[in-house]
């Protein structure tokens, strides 16, 4: 073969400094290749846990009175379940009211700047001042009492807006706890509520008044001052009028933060009582019935999980609770010499001995 520059007769060498530039952009591509093959988890290592907003009237859960340690942790249980790890893989920013409701907007807002991609709100109350300062990130209600008529959603199917969650069908129970005493006292046929003006009070005395009617018996309504209720003088007033058995309303600011004291004067009046949550026989109620709120706070970890997967809250149903609690405390009965009936017994999901 004949050698001419660098070609050789029927074939073409490519010079020197051309070839090494080929093997170059070759290792160039390799390592742009790898980079890509590796970008992937790594990004997934360095990816930043999404933080929820936790927004409650509840007081503080250091307070012995406070309902937030029982329900934080139901809704911590619905997080595990479902795999995060708090601190890890998921963060929680917690604010608390203490029952002063109007810190609610300032506290929504405190979870806004710390940048929660949801808030997780306990109430209707929580949801409502969250809703106030945002339109746009999603609101979980662990426990709403009427979400459409707060104007929280247009509907429980079709929540519509940014705002879904759990109801707690509080308004809807207050005649079964009307029918459960009325099994245990079948002698009386007053029955006192106690009122808050409140628009949450005032739908509850007029569903309690229309379960009343329909069984035959009365219900009277005796106010008490939100700042600073006497239910001393409330007593006195169910004393001197013959009134013979207490039906609590749910959750109500007064209610809630006297509930050792509305107790004591009850088992002193020897009164028959019901009451909204196992909470109350747990600190000497004779009886309550109401929504099993750790089943609902449990449930709300499944709507963050929902919209942390990119479900929209607008699409995703309000949901009713599926479980309900029916507790005596035997122990009370027996303060106020009161024999609960066998059948009425066998119905109760806790029994206080």
């Amino acid at each position: 073969m004949k050698l001419i520059g660098d070609q050789v007769t029927g074939v073409m060498f490519q010079p020197r400094q051309e070839r090494r530039r080929c093997h170059q952009n070759s290792f160039s591509w390799l390592l742009i290749i790898a980079l890509l093959m590796t970008a992937p988890a790594d990004a997934q290592q360095t990816k930043r846990a999404p933080k929820i907003g936790f927004l409650s009237r509840d007081i503080h859960p250091a307070d012995s009175r406070s309902a937030a340690p029982r329900n934080l942790e139901a809704f911590r249980q619905g997080l595990r379940d479902l795999g995060y790890v708090e601190g890890k893989t998921i963060i929680i920013d917690y604010r608390f009211a203490d029952e002063r409701f109007e810190r609610l907007p300032a506290l929504a807002q405190e979870l806004i700047a710390l940048q929660a991609e949801i808030i997780v709100a306990d109430t209707t109350a929580s949801a409502r001042a969250a809703k106030k300062v945002t339109s746009t990130i999603p609101i979980v209600i662990a426990s709403g009492s009427d979400p459409i008529q707060s104007g929280l959603v247009v509907s429980l199917a079709k929540p519509g807006r940014n705002v879904t969650g759990l109801t707690n069908l509080n308004l809807q129970l207050l005649g079964k706890r009307l029918e459960l005493l009325k099994e245990v006292a079948p002698k009386v046929s007053r029955f006192v509520f106690l009122y808050e003006d409140n628009t949450q009070s005032a739908a509850e005395l007029e569903i309690a008044q229309k379960a009343a009617g329909a069984m035959g018996v009365t219900i009277e309504r005796i106010e008490v001052k939100m700042t600073n209720p006497d239910f001393g003088e409330a007593f006195r007033i169910m004393n001197k009028e013959h009134i013979g058995g207490l039906i609590s309303g749910s959750g109500l600011l007064g209610t809630t933060l006297n509930r050792k004291k509305i107790i004591a004067l009850a088992e002193k009046a020897r009164m028959p009582a019901i009451y909204s949550s196992v909470s109350w026989i747990n600190d000497g109620g004779l009886m309550s019935y109401g929504t099993n709120y750790g089943d609902l706070y449990r449930r709300a970890a499944v709507y963050v999980d929902k919209i942390l997967k990119g479900a929209k809250p607008a699409d995703l149903p309000v949901e009713q609770p599926k479980k309900f609690e029916f507790g005596i405390n035997l122990k009370a009965a027996k303060e106020i010499s009161l024999t609960i009936p066998p059948n009425v017994l066998a119905r109760a999901d806790k029994v206080i001995k």
